[in-house]
Protein backbone atom coordinates (compact mmCIF):
# COMPACT_ATOMS: atom_id res chain seq x y z
CA UNK A 1 0.00 0.00 0.00
CA UNK A 2 1.70 3.74 -1.20
CA UNK A 3 1.74 6.09 1.21
CA UNK A 4 -0.38 9.59 1.56
CA UNK A 5 1.35 11.29 -1.66
CA UNK A 6 3.45 14.53 -0.13
CA UNK A 7 3.25 17.73 -1.73
CA UNK A 8 4.94 21.14 -1.95
CA UNK A 9 2.26 24.00 -0.96
CA UNK A 10 4.34 27.01 -0.92
CA UNK A 11 7.60 28.35 -2.20
CA UNK A 12 10.28 30.72 -1.46
CA UNK A 13 13.53 32.11 -3.05
CA UNK A 14 15.90 34.44 -3.01
CA UNK A 15 19.65 34.45 -4.69
CA UNK A 16 21.43 36.13 -6.91
CA UNK A 17 19.53 35.62 -9.74
CA UNK A 18 16.75 38.18 -7.56
CA UNK A 19 14.07 38.07 -5.27
CA UNK A 20 11.23 35.54 -5.94
CA UNK A 21 9.95 33.09 -8.22
CA UNK A 22 9.07 35.51 -10.67
CA UNK A 23 12.86 36.73 -10.80
CA UNK A 24 14.07 33.60 -10.81
CA UNK A 25 11.80 32.29 -13.45
CA UNK A 26 12.77 35.39 -16.07
CA UNK A 27 16.29 35.03 -15.52
CA UNK A 28 16.33 31.24 -15.88
CA UNK A 29 14.60 31.57 -19.44
CA UNK A 30 16.07 35.00 -20.63
CA UNK A 31 19.57 33.09 -20.03
CA UNK A 32 21.09 36.00 -17.57
CA UNK A 33 23.55 34.95 -15.15
CA UNK A 34 23.64 36.06 -11.08
CA UNK A 35 27.67 35.43 -11.26
CA UNK A 36 29.67 38.58 -11.80
CA UNK A 37 32.15 41.05 -9.58
CA UNK A 38 32.22 40.73 -5.81
CA UNK A 39 29.95 43.63 -4.23
CA UNK A 40 28.88 42.93 -0.10
CA UNK A 41 31.65 40.19 0.70
CA UNK A 42 34.77 42.55 1.93
CA UNK A 43 38.14 41.00 1.06
CA UNK A 44 41.41 41.33 -0.48
CA UNK A 45 40.72 38.44 -3.23
CA UNK A 46 37.71 39.89 -4.83
CA UNK A 47 39.13 38.99 -8.21
CA UNK A 48 37.27 35.70 -7.88
CA UNK A 49 33.60 36.08 -9.70
CA UNK A 50 30.66 35.23 -7.49
CA UNK A 51 26.56 35.21 -7.11
CA UNK A 52 25.64 37.77 -4.86
CA UNK A 53 21.93 38.70 -3.61
CA UNK A 54 21.77 41.86 -5.26
CA UNK A 55 20.40 43.37 -1.63
CA UNK A 56 22.57 44.25 1.13
CA UNK A 57 21.96 43.84 5.01
CA UNK A 58 20.08 47.32 5.26
CA UNK A 59 18.01 46.87 2.65
CA UNK A 60 16.76 43.44 3.69
CA UNK A 61 16.29 44.81 7.20
CA UNK A 62 14.45 48.10 6.15
CA UNK A 63 12.25 45.79 3.27
CA UNK A 64 11.36 43.20 6.50
CA UNK A 65 10.57 45.67 8.96
CA UNK A 66 13.36 45.00 11.07
CA UNK A 67 15.01 47.72 13.37
CA UNK A 68 18.32 48.53 12.16
CA UNK A 69 18.86 47.78 16.16
CA UNK A 70 18.75 44.69 15.88
CA UNK A 71 21.53 42.12 16.00
CA UNK A 72 21.19 39.95 13.31
CA UNK A 73 23.46 38.45 10.19
CA UNK A 74 23.07 38.13 6.75
CA UNK A 75 22.10 34.19 6.55
CA UNK A 76 18.99 34.40 8.63
CA UNK A 77 18.19 37.39 6.52
CA UNK A 78 18.03 35.67 3.31
CA UNK A 79 16.33 32.57 5.07
CA UNK A 80 13.34 35.45 6.02
CA UNK A 81 12.76 36.81 2.70
CA UNK A 82 12.75 33.87 0.82
CA UNK A 83 10.53 32.08 3.80
CA UNK A 84 8.06 35.33 3.31
CA UNK A 85 7.32 34.09 0.24
CA UNK A 86 6.75 30.58 0.75
CA UNK A 87 4.42 31.76 3.79
CA UNK A 88 1.94 33.87 1.50
CA UNK A 89 1.96 31.07 -1.13
CA UNK A 90 1.11 28.13 0.93
CA UNK A 91 -1.27 31.02 2.98
CA UNK A 92 0.46 30.08 6.29
CA UNK A 93 0.23 33.97 7.08
CA UNK A 94 -3.46 33.46 6.82
CA UNK A 95 -3.88 29.78 8.88
CA UNK A 96 -0.90 28.80 11.25
CA UNK A 97 -2.00 24.91 11.10
CA UNK A 98 -0.80 23.15 14.77
CA UNK A 99 2.79 20.94 14.68
CA UNK A 100 4.91 22.79 11.89
CA UNK A 101 8.63 22.01 11.72
CA UNK A 102 10.87 24.52 10.49
CA UNK A 103 13.56 22.22 9.47
CA UNK A 104 16.80 25.08 8.04
CA UNK A 105 20.20 23.51 6.29
CA UNK A 106 22.54 26.11 6.51
CA UNK A 107 26.69 25.69 7.87
CA UNK A 108 28.13 29.51 7.95
CA UNK A 109 25.31 30.80 9.99
CA UNK A 110 26.44 34.09 11.46
CA UNK A 111 30.22 33.90 10.70
CA UNK A 112 30.30 36.36 7.89
CA UNK A 113 29.49 39.16 11.20
CA UNK A 114 32.46 36.86 13.56
CA UNK A 115 35.10 37.24 10.73
CA UNK A 116 34.31 41.28 10.71
CA UNK A 117 34.03 41.98 14.52
CA UNK A 118 36.19 38.81 16.11
CA UNK A 119 38.93 41.31 16.27
CA UNK A 120 36.54 43.72 18.35
CA UNK A 121 34.87 41.13 20.44
CA UNK A 122 35.01 42.64 23.53
CA UNK A 123 32.78 45.16 21.84
CA UNK A 124 30.68 42.95 20.08
CA UNK A 125 30.08 40.04 21.68
CA UNK A 126 26.49 40.26 20.55
CA UNK A 127 28.05 39.39 16.61
CA UNK A 128 29.74 36.77 18.06
CA UNK A 129 26.78 34.81 20.23
CA UNK A 130 25.11 34.95 16.56
CA UNK A 131 27.39 32.86 15.11
CA UNK A 132 26.57 29.46 15.30
CA UNK A 133 24.14 27.59 12.82
CA UNK A 134 21.26 27.25 15.50
CA UNK A 135 21.19 31.13 16.32
CA UNK A 136 20.39 31.77 12.42
CA UNK A 137 17.88 29.04 12.72
CA UNK A 138 15.83 30.50 15.52
CA UNK A 139 15.99 33.90 14.27
CA UNK A 140 14.50 33.02 10.98
CA UNK A 141 11.64 31.36 13.30
CA UNK A 142 11.27 33.97 15.41
CA UNK A 143 10.81 36.67 13.09
CA UNK A 144 7.75 34.21 12.10
CA UNK A 145 6.47 34.13 15.94
CA UNK A 146 7.97 30.40 15.98
CA UNK A 147 7.59 26.61 15.01
CA UNK A 148 6.49 23.60 16.36
CA UNK A 149 9.85 22.27 16.05
CA UNK A 150 13.10 23.74 14.66
CA UNK A 151 16.04 22.01 13.85
CA UNK A 152 18.98 22.48 12.00
CA UNK A 153 20.64 20.07 9.14
CA UNK A 154 24.64 20.68 8.44
CA UNK A 155 25.76 18.55 5.62
CA UNK A 156 27.50 20.79 3.57
CA UNK A 157 26.02 20.97 0.34
CA UNK A 158 23.65 18.61 0.55
CA UNK A 159 22.01 20.48 3.84
CA UNK A 160 18.90 21.63 2.32
CA UNK A 161 18.02 18.69 0.21
CA UNK A 162 18.44 17.23 3.75
CA UNK A 163 15.92 19.06 5.30
CA UNK A 164 13.71 18.36 2.59
CA UNK A 165 14.05 14.43 3.47
CA UNK A 166 13.60 15.00 7.00
CA UNK A 167 10.77 16.87 6.72
CA UNK A 168 9.06 14.67 4.57
CA UNK A 169 9.79 11.63 7.05
CA UNK A 170 8.33 13.55 9.81
CA UNK A 171 5.14 13.74 7.55
CA UNK A 172 4.86 10.87 6.90
CA UNK A 173 5.47 9.23 10.78
CA UNK A 174 2.81 11.44 11.58
CA UNK A 175 4.65 13.58 13.37
CA UNK A 176 3.83 17.04 11.99
CA UNK A 177 1.59 18.84 10.04
CA UNK A 178 3.38 20.84 7.92
CA UNK A 179 7.01 20.81 7.40
CA UNK A 180 8.77 24.02 6.20
CA UNK A 181 12.20 23.09 4.86
CA UNK A 182 15.08 24.61 3.12
CA UNK A 183 18.33 26.25 3.64
CA UNK A 184 20.26 30.19 3.71
CA UNK A 185 23.52 30.66 3.34
CA UNK A 186 25.50 33.54 2.76
CA UNK A 187 29.12 34.16 1.31
CA UNK A 188 31.82 34.55 3.62
CA UNK A 189 35.63 34.61 4.01
CA UNK A 190 35.73 31.28 4.96
CA UNK A 191 33.58 30.24 1.99
CA UNK A 192 36.26 31.87 -0.07
CA UNK A 193 39.60 30.84 1.36
CA UNK A 194 38.39 27.20 2.18
CA UNK A 195 37.35 26.97 -1.50
CA UNK A 196 40.28 28.59 -2.71
CA UNK A 197 42.41 26.31 -0.39
CA UNK A 198 41.12 23.49 -2.25
CA UNK A 199 42.28 25.25 -5.67
CA UNK A 200 38.86 24.52 -7.19
CA UNK A 201 37.62 28.50 -7.38
CA UNK A 202 37.55 29.61 -11.21
CA UNK A 203 38.11 33.31 -12.15
CA UNK A 204 35.94 33.26 -14.66
CA UNK A 205 32.44 31.96 -15.21
CA UNK A 206 32.31 28.58 -14.51
CA UNK A 207 31.35 26.00 -17.19
CA UNK A 208 29.68 22.69 -15.79
CA UNK A 209 30.48 19.75 -17.73
CA UNK A 210 32.96 21.35 -19.69
CA UNK A 211 36.17 19.14 -20.87
CA UNK A 212 37.96 22.78 -20.20
CA UNK A 213 36.22 23.47 -16.53
CA UNK A 214 38.43 25.16 -14.22
CA UNK A 215 36.45 24.79 -10.83
CA UNK A 216 33.02 26.65 -9.21
CA UNK A 217 32.01 30.36 -8.49
CA UNK A 218 30.71 30.68 -5.01
CA UNK A 219 27.22 31.82 -4.70
CA UNK A 220 24.48 33.11 -1.53
CA UNK A 221 20.66 32.54 -1.06
CA UNK A 222 18.27 30.50 0.60
CA UNK A 223 14.91 28.63 -0.32
CA UNK A 224 12.43 26.86 1.08
CA UNK A 225 9.50 24.76 0.24
CA UNK A 226 6.15 24.36 2.35
CA UNK A 227 5.14 20.15 2.66
CA UNK A 228 2.48 18.69 3.86
CA UNK A 229 0.44 15.40 3.03
CA UNK A 230 -2.24 15.53 0.21
CA UNK A 231 -5.26 15.32 2.32
CA UNK A 232 -4.25 18.14 5.29
CA UNK A 233 -3.97 20.52 2.34
CA UNK A 234 -6.99 19.89 1.27
CA UNK A 235 -8.34 20.59 4.40
CA UNK A 236 -6.38 23.98 4.38
CA UNK A 237 -8.20 24.57 0.69
CA UNK A 238 -4.60 24.93 0.02
CA UNK A 239 -3.65 24.87 -3.80
CA UNK A 240 -0.77 22.42 -4.20
CA UNK A 241 1.93 22.95 -6.44
CA UNK A 242 3.84 19.71 -7.57
CA UNK A 243 4.43 15.82 -5.49
CA UNK A 244 7.62 15.21 -3.90
CA UNK A 245 7.59 11.77 -4.87
CA UNK A 246 11.22 10.44 -3.98
CA UNK A 247 14.17 11.36 -2.33
CA UNK A 248 17.25 9.72 -0.79
CA UNK A 249 20.87 10.22 0.96
CA UNK A 250 23.24 8.20 1.02
CA UNK A 251 27.17 8.14 1.92
CA UNK A 252 29.96 6.76 0.47
CA UNK A 253 32.15 8.42 2.88
CA UNK A 254 35.17 7.93 -0.42
CA UNK A 255 37.43 10.81 0.96
CA UNK A 256 36.75 14.11 3.22
CA UNK A 257 36.30 16.80 0.04
CA UNK A 258 36.37 15.02 -3.13
CA UNK A 259 33.57 12.41 -4.64
CA UNK A 260 34.34 8.83 -5.58
CA UNK A 261 35.64 7.99 -9.24
CA UNK A 262 33.08 5.78 -9.68
CA UNK A 263 29.86 8.29 -8.37
CA UNK A 264 29.10 5.79 -5.80
CA UNK A 265 27.15 7.55 -3.74
CA UNK A 266 25.77 9.54 -6.57
CA UNK A 267 24.40 6.52 -8.42
CA UNK A 268 23.38 4.75 -5.01
CA UNK A 269 21.34 8.75 -4.23
CA UNK A 270 19.54 8.66 -7.68
CA UNK A 271 18.60 4.88 -7.67
CA UNK A 272 17.30 4.86 -4.47
CA UNK A 273 15.01 8.25 -4.93
CA UNK A 274 13.67 6.21 -8.05
CA UNK A 275 12.59 3.38 -6.16
CA UNK A 276 11.44 5.59 -3.58
CA UNK A 277 9.14 7.17 -6.47
CA UNK A 278 8.27 3.37 -7.73
CA UNK A 279 9.98 5.24 -11.37
CA UNK A 280 11.94 3.69 -13.88
CA UNK A 281 15.08 6.08 -15.63
CA UNK A 282 12.96 6.61 -18.43
CA UNK A 283 10.25 7.91 -16.73
CA UNK A 284 12.84 11.45 -15.75
CA UNK A 285 12.49 14.11 -17.89
CA UNK A 286 15.54 16.54 -16.86
CA UNK A 287 18.44 15.89 -14.44
CA UNK A 288 19.37 19.35 -12.33
CA UNK A 289 22.68 18.07 -11.73
CA UNK A 290 24.63 19.10 -8.68
CA UNK A 291 27.53 20.47 -11.38
CA UNK A 292 30.44 22.51 -10.07
CA UNK A 293 32.42 22.79 -12.62
CA UNK A 294 34.89 21.53 -10.32
CA UNK A 295 37.59 18.35 -12.69
CA UNK A 296 36.10 16.15 -9.49
CA UNK A 297 32.59 16.67 -9.37
CA UNK A 298 31.81 16.77 -12.94
CA UNK A 299 33.30 13.42 -13.83
CA UNK A 300 32.14 11.69 -10.85
CA UNK A 301 28.70 12.90 -11.31
CA UNK A 302 28.70 12.29 -15.04
CA UNK A 303 29.95 8.84 -13.79
CA UNK A 304 26.96 7.98 -11.45
CA UNK A 305 24.76 9.61 -14.28
CA UNK A 306 25.55 6.85 -17.31
CA UNK A 307 25.28 4.07 -14.46
CA UNK A 308 21.86 4.70 -13.57
CA UNK A 309 20.33 6.22 -16.82
CA UNK A 310 22.80 4.00 -19.34
CA UNK A 311 22.12 4.55 -23.33
CA UNK A 312 18.54 6.59 -22.22
CA UNK A 313 20.19 9.68 -20.36
CA UNK A 314 17.60 12.75 -19.77
CA UNK A 315 18.29 16.22 -20.43
CA UNK A 316 20.82 17.41 -17.96
CA UNK A 317 22.22 20.65 -16.50
CA UNK A 318 23.73 22.71 -13.84
CA UNK A 319 22.15 25.97 -12.77
CA UNK A 320 24.94 26.77 -10.79
CA UNK A 321 26.56 28.35 -13.78
CA UNK A 322 22.82 30.97 -13.31
CA UNK A 323 23.11 31.25 -9.59
CA UNK A 324 26.73 30.08 -8.60
CA UNK A 325 27.79 27.31 -5.76
CA UNK A 326 25.16 28.55 -2.93
CA UNK A 327 26.57 25.67 -0.95
CA UNK A 328 24.49 24.71 1.96
CA UNK A 329 21.50 26.29 0.70
CA UNK A 330 22.00 24.97 -3.06
CA UNK A 331 19.84 21.86 -2.51
CA UNK A 332 16.52 23.89 -2.12
CA UNK A 333 17.57 26.93 -4.83
CA UNK A 334 18.09 24.05 -6.87
CA UNK A 335 14.46 22.23 -6.21
CA UNK A 336 12.68 25.52 -7.10
CA UNK A 337 14.91 26.32 -9.83
CA UNK A 338 13.87 22.06 -11.07
CA UNK A 339 10.02 22.59 -9.53
CA UNK A 340 9.81 25.93 -12.26
CA UNK A 341 11.33 23.66 -14.88
CA UNK A 342 8.69 21.52 -14.57
CA UNK A 343 5.69 23.69 -14.41
CA UNK A 344 6.78 25.83 -17.21
CA UNK A 345 8.17 22.85 -19.68
CA UNK A 346 11.86 23.44 -20.27
CA UNK A 347 14.84 22.72 -19.54
CA UNK A 348 17.02 25.36 -18.12
CA UNK A 349 20.41 26.05 -19.94
CA UNK A 350 24.09 24.93 -19.04
CA UNK A 351 25.68 28.46 -19.65
CA UNK A 352 29.49 28.41 -20.78
CA UNK A 353 29.24 24.67 -22.25
CA UNK A 354 31.29 24.43 -25.33
CA UNK A 355 33.69 21.47 -25.24
CA UNK A 356 32.45 17.84 -24.20
CA UNK A 357 33.69 15.64 -22.23
CA UNK A 358 35.37 12.82 -23.29
CA UNK A 359 34.82 10.75 -20.79
CA UNK A 360 31.35 11.12 -20.91
CA UNK A 361 28.27 9.83 -23.16
CA UNK A 362 25.97 12.88 -22.60
CA UNK A 363 26.61 16.57 -22.64
CA UNK A 364 24.27 19.16 -21.22
CA UNK A 365 21.64 21.33 -22.77
CA UNK A 366 23.63 24.44 -23.96
CA UNK A 367 20.24 26.55 -24.69
CA UNK A 368 17.15 26.38 -23.38
CA UNK A 369 14.90 23.51 -24.27
CA UNK A 370 11.84 23.29 -24.64
CA UNK A 371 9.91 20.00 -23.09
CA UNK A 372 6.52 18.22 -21.55
CA UNK A 373 7.33 17.08 -18.56
CA UNK A 374 6.34 14.72 -15.91
CA UNK A 375 9.44 14.10 -13.24
CA UNK A 376 12.08 15.96 -12.77
CA UNK A 377 15.52 14.74 -10.52
CA UNK A 378 17.52 17.29 -8.70
CA UNK A 379 21.42 16.28 -7.05
CA UNK A 380 22.78 18.06 -4.06
CA UNK A 381 26.15 16.33 -2.80
CA UNK A 382 28.06 17.33 -0.10
CA UNK A 383 31.76 16.72 1.36
CA UNK A 384 32.25 13.31 2.84
CA UNK A 385 30.17 11.88 0.33
CA UNK A 386 27.36 13.09 1.75
CA UNK A 387 24.92 12.39 -1.45
CA UNK A 388 21.13 13.13 -1.91
CA UNK A 389 18.92 13.49 -4.92
CA UNK A 390 14.92 14.26 -5.01
CA UNK A 391 12.25 13.62 -7.19
CA UNK A 392 9.64 16.68 -7.98
CA UNK A 393 6.26 15.22 -10.02
CA UNK A 394 3.21 16.88 -11.62
CA UNK A 395 0.20 16.45 -9.98
CA UNK A 396 -2.29 14.31 -11.87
Amino acid sequence: MMSERILVTGMGIISGLGYGKQATLDALCSKHSGIGKMKYLQTIHNYYPVSEVPMSDAEMMDSLGISSQTIITRTPLLGIMALKEAFIEAYLDKERPRRIAFINGTTVGGMEKSEQYYPDFQNTEAYIAAHDCGTSCEAIAEYFDGFDMITTISTACSSAANAIILGANLLKTGRVDVAIVGGTECLSKFHLNGFSTLMILDKEACKPFDAKRVGLNLGEGAAYLVLEKEQHAKQRGVQPICILSGYANTCDAYHQTASSPDGQGAYLAMHNALEDAHLHPHDIDYINAHGTGTQNNDLSEGTAIMRVFNDNIPPVSSTKSFTGHTTSAAGSVESIISILALLHNFIPANLNFNNPMPELSFCPVKDTLTKKMQHVLTNSFGFGGNDSACIFSKID
